[in-house]
């Protein structure tokens, strides 16, 4: 799965995965950790602080394959996520960005 080409790739279902987080750092890095460990590619990463900011909201473009449902309950798991959500591909989020870089 990990010898995938560009074009197989693309042609995969994505899903956008929206996360709540406590802001402090180093919880990116558990974040991207966690899919790293696992050669789980993450295709687009956006990060915002929530209110105040002691909150963050992250979303994620990920390929949909086998896998995706372990992911999340494992970025459940995580002590600094609070919520994580799915979206499909079509959330405004990444649409309006992929919209400018055309």
């Amino acid at each position: 799965m990990n010898s995938l080409t560009r074009n197989e790739t693309r042609a995969l279902a994505r899903t956008v995965l929206e996360l709540d987080v406590n802001n402090h750092a180093g919880v990116m890095s558990h974040v991207c950790g966690l899919f790293s460990r696992r050669a789980y590619n993450v295709e687009g990463i956006l990060c915002m602080p929530v209110g105040m900011g002691s909150t963050s909201r992250i979303w994620l473009m990920v390929n949909e394959d086998g896998r995706l449902d372990q992911m999340v309950k494992q970025l459940e798991k995580l002590e600094d996520v609070l919520a994580v959500r799915r979206h499909g591909t079509e959330h405004e989020v990444f649409e309006r960005l992929e919209e400018f870089f055309r």
